[in-house]
């Protein structure tokens, strides 16, 4: 029997026991890396040896939470000894002398390091080259594109990606599997943290992995409770001439009905975003660019990329770079358009996911506008797998709280996940 496809709660559990050892857990996992990861390209590096030689010497430690658990990071989070890319050839070749602190709690906690995965260029954008292991013809997405697919694949029970518009919760959606951004200071964000809307966050296949890596990643733990909540359902909260799958839109109706079956009561919001919101979250994007391009060799960089920073900084001279806007939303205005309510629930993406390739910002925008006002926000929001598109490609529905509210999204995602179990990994693995 292999260890691979099986979740961190139960690998943990077997290795914490004596059931398994660490070494044949990770040994499993490279296999299946090996077998699967050419169709899909989820790694920049896979870390063979170290992560052997660290399950050898993890040994028996029945005190350890994620004991033997593999786990890819993101190739934008640092790794000892591990040079850090972000996704560009302009990156610089020096190793990381240390673990990111996120990464560092992983592995006290017994985790293994089994690889790096790969992002978009900087972490922009949300079509990046990785392919969706339900539909290679298909991407990823991004800009934790690698970290989703490799969950998806089964070739890790657990990955680290981080979320500046969506990048978490995108890739979440599109691979079928469960992805968390915390709310602004829970986590140590990632080196670039986007004006404080970048954070890290678990990539899993079930609410309880979930539950259990961010109780190692924050080291306090997670309260899913939740009763009697007042829940909103927007199909399509954007401003008039977005359009959202009208499949997706169900998807959001039917786990709104869901959750008042369970005793909640849901509401429709019909309200629609801003249309500033809108213009002043693609400005912070472009903004973004920019600040991630100081300092490195332009002429490395994609043509997309250099005239999303070449915007980017005119954006910034004029001071129309969603700044001020971003302002206002986190300190007052996310809660007024939020209203009376505890938890929204809305489609994560608007479309299914394209071809993967180098995409032009519209169809970034199109496929994803959903997920960047909690980023601007900093409020937590997350993607669970909700139901099966005609296409065969998994929907997925997003669940959005005030700060702090880590505990109603993660309560009422397992209230769904009990009532409707989704396909854990990729029919074809």
């Amino acid at each position: 029997m292999s260890w691979a496809g099986r979740t961190a709660v139960e690998i943990a559990d077997a290795v914490r026991a004596g059931e398994a050892t660490a070494e044949q857990v990770v040994a499993d996992h490279l296999e299946a890396v090996a077998a699967r990861d050419g169709a899909i390209g989820a790694f920049r590096t896979v870390l063979a040896d170290s992560a052997l030689a660290e399950a050898k010497a993890l040994g028996h430690r029945p005190d350890l939470p994620l004991a033997g658990v593999p786990v890819a990071i993101k190739d934008n989070v640092a790794v000892a000894g591990q040079t850090v890319t972000n996704g560009t050839r302009a990156s610089s070749p020096d190793p990381s002398p240390a673990d990111h602190p996120v990464v560092a709690r992983l592995r006290a906690a017994g985790a293994i390091v089994l690889g790096q995965t790969n992002c978009t260029e900087l972490c922009l954008y949300a079509i990046g080259d990785t392919r969706n292991p339900w539909d290679p013809k298909r991407t990823a997405a991004g800009s934790s594109g690698g970290s989703a697919a490799a969950v998806a694949a089964g070739m890790v029970p657990l990955a680290l990606g981080n979320d500046g518009l969506g990048s978490l919760r995108i890739p979440g959606a599109a691979c079928g599997i469960v992805a968390l951004k915390p709310g602004h200071g829970l986590l140590e964000p990632p080196p670039h943290d986007w004006f404080a809307m970048a954070e890290n966050g678990p990539m899993t296949t079930t609410v309880s992995d979930t539950i259990l890596a961010l109780t190692v990643m924050t080291g306090a733990p997670i309260q899913p409770e939740a009763e009697d909540l007042r829940i909103a359902v927007a199909p399509n909260p954007l401003p008039p001439g977005f359009t959202v799958d009208p499949e997706f839109q169900e998807a959001a109706r039917a786990a709104g009905a869901t959750l008042r079956e369970a005793g909640h009561t849901v509401v429709d919001h019909g309200r629609r975003f801003p249309v500033s919101l809108g213009r002043s979250t693609i400005a912070a994007w472009y903004a973004c660019a920019a600040a991630d391009a100081h300092g490195l060799d332009e002429s490395r960089l994609e043509p997309r990329t250099r005239t999303m920073a070449r915007m980017g900084r005119l954006l910034q001279r004029t001071r129309r770079d969603g700044s001020r806007r971003r302002d206002d939303w986190r300190a007052y205005g996310a809660d007024q358009w939020f209203g009376d309510i505890d938890v929204l629930i809305t489609p994560t993406i608007s479309h299914l996911p394209p071809a993967p390739g180098g995409h032009g910002a519209y169809a970034d925008i199109r496929f994803a506008p959903l997920t960047g006002a909690w980023n601007m926000a900093g409020w937590p929001a997350m993607t669970i797998p909700f139901g099966k598109h005609s296409s065969g490609l998994p929907m997925a529905v997003q669940l959005i709280a005030p700060p702090d509210g880590e505990g109603l999204l993660l309560s009422l995602a397992g209230s769904l996940e009990q009532a409707r179990p989704w396909a854990r990994h990729a029919p074809i693995f």
